[in-house]
Parts: C-alpha cells; structure tokens; sequence
C-alpha cells in the first residue's frame, strides 16, 4: 500500500514538474507586454479568478502587493454583486481562468471594458472567449492534471500559481525593489525585523550606558558592571573615547592568569581588552548580532564615528526583539 502512495506521489510531482518546465515557452513578446502594462499601472492590480483559480488569484494578489505592485483580489462573483465599484479605469485586471470560459468572469468582463480599465488574462486555452477580450493573454496551458481522472485542478493551477509568481518577481526587478522596500511590507514579521531594527532601537544609553575611566579600580568597575545588568562596562578616556572594554569573561581570564588579583588596587586599565569589537547606532540589529555570533561574546558597545560610547547593546536585547 505505502508503495502506491509513493508511485502517486512521485508521479504527481513528475507531471507538474514538467507542465512548469513547458510553462517556459508561454515567456514571450504577450509576457512582455503584461509586465509593461502592470508597470504602468495608475491604480492596482485587480486579481480576480473563480474556484481554485481564485485561490490562485489570492496567493498571486498577496505576491505582487508585498514585492512593489500594489494589487488585491476581487471575487468576480461578488463583483456582479457591487464590488465591481472596487475596480476603477486606473486598474489593471488580471483574471485567471483555465477554460477561459468561466461565466463570473465572463459576465464582467464588458464592464471591465466599458471603464477602459486594461484586462490581462492568464488561461490553459489561448483562443477562448476570456483570452480573446483581454488587452493580452498568458498561456498557462498544461499537456494533463497530475490528477489521474485529468479533471481535477492540479497541474494547471500550479502553472498559473508560477506563472503569477514570474509576473511578481519580473516587476520587482523592473522597479529596483530592495530588500528594505520588501521589510517595509513585512513589519511584523521576522524578516522586516531583520531588516528594519536598528541597533539604536535597541541599545541602551545615556545614564544606562556601563562606561568607568581607565584609572577606575576594578572592584569600582565590577560595581559598575553590577549595577547596570550588562555583564560588561565600556573604558573610556576623558572626551568619552572608547579605550576598551571589561567583561565578566574578561575577570575571569584575569583571575586565571594572575592567580590572585587585588581589586581594590588593580586600575581597570591593566586587565580591560582593547581590540574590542563594536556597532554604529545606525548599523542593522542583525548586522550587530552576526558580530556576536561570529566572535562568540554577547555584548557590544556603540560608537560613532568618533569612536566615542553612545551606548551599548547585549544579545538578550536582540533575543527579546525577535531577530533569533
């Protein structure tokens, strides 16, 4: 029984591998002009499919909306029904159906036409009544489903879903979309924190900063140390320029090789580390937290480009805000 399950399984990944790899000759001079025409776009890319092609239509209205090319669904049912006023002459409209024939969007297509709004269809039958009223139509033609009974949607839809996903990525590269343009869209998520947070929307300073003089006895800099929770304290000279840092690993080196080390005489200055590591203020969080994984310590200070402290900034910090 398990080896049926296998045989299926493979074969259907084996018939919609190859309905993708086909899905390349449909790339041509109509490809082109969509991309050109939802380029030019005034207003917003209005998806619209019925069935299975409109969860298509869903994923491909997201993709687009959050790689530069604002864009929404429209249920072409509900558009019969009032939300046509959805759509204006300034959209464009890209509406899927395999057959070309589906009837809800059939009957608003005229409408679409009346508003001169532009249509782009994207159908499995490049001569059918949807292909031949839009402005341009998309071949997403399939030899068979992956289904055996070649009826339910399968190998079609997976054209469809990758021939949206080729119209999204093309626009992206069209409009110079960064990395940055695509966080702006994801905020809540892991990457728009990894590539919006900031090391100074994070990092203590000010007062909170750990920060002694280099003449500081060390036991004034364990205080130090203690009262401001960092596990560290910035050493800096008299116009506030970072000499070097003191850590708890950094004790406990010193305490290893010295033996016995007197606290209350020893100046922070003999036993700090001076070829620290440190961050900019303006420098990504996740940039800040490569350092510490790279270099294997969990706090860094920040400098700016003077090398004074401006504050500093320890890896719970970057925990709590999400980036691990």
């Amino acid at each position: 029984m398990s080896t049926s399950f296998i045989e299926s399984a493979t074969r259907t990944i084996e018939l919609e591998t190859a309905a993708i790899a086909d899905l390349k000759h449909s790339i041509n001079e109509n490809f082109t002009l969509a991309c050109e025409i939802m380029l030019a776009c005034k207003g917003r890319v209005v998806v619209t499919g019925m069935g299975k092609s409109g969860h298509i239509g869903n994923k491909i209205a997201a993709t687009l909306a959050s790689t530069g090319t604002p864009s929404f669904y429209v249920h072409p049912g509900e558009a019969s029904h009032g939300d046509l006023g959805m759509i204006t002459q300034q959209d464009v409209v890209l509406a899927l159906s395999n057959s070309g024939t589906t009837g809800e969007i059939l009957t608003i297509v005229p409408l679409i036409r009346r508003m001169n709004a532009k249509l782009i269809s994207m159908t499995g039958v490049p001569d059918s009544t949807l292909a031949q009223a839009a402005d341009v139509n998309l071949n997403t033609a399939v030899a068979t489903e992956a289904c055996p009974l070649n009826l339910a949607p399968t190998s079609s839809t997976t054209a469809t879903l990758v021939m949206g996903d080729a119209l999204a990525i093309a626009l992206l590269e069209a409009r110079g979309f960064t990395a940055e343009d695509f966080a702006f869209s994801h905020p809540g998520g892991a990457l728009g924190r990894r590539l919006l947070l900031k090391v100074e929307d994070v990092m203590v300073s000010g007062d909170a900063t750990p920060k002694v003089g280099p003449d500081t006895l060390l036991s004034d800099a364990l205080l130090e140390i203690s009262t401001k929770g960092m596990g560290m304290t910035t050493v800096v000279d008299e116009h506030n320029h970072l000499l070097g840092i003191f850590t708890d690993g950094d004790l406990r080196r010193a305490l290893d090789a010295r033996h016995e080390i007197d606290i209350h005489n020893t100046p922070i200055a003999e036993v700090m580390s001076r070829d620290c590591k440190v961050c900019s203020s303006g420098m990504l969080a996740a940039q800040a937290m490569n350092i510490m994984e790279e270099n294997s310590i969990s706090v860094l200070a920040a400098v700016n480009t003077e090398q004074e402290v401006i504050g500093a900034i320890h890896l719970h910090e970057l925990i709590k805000a999400g980036l691990a």
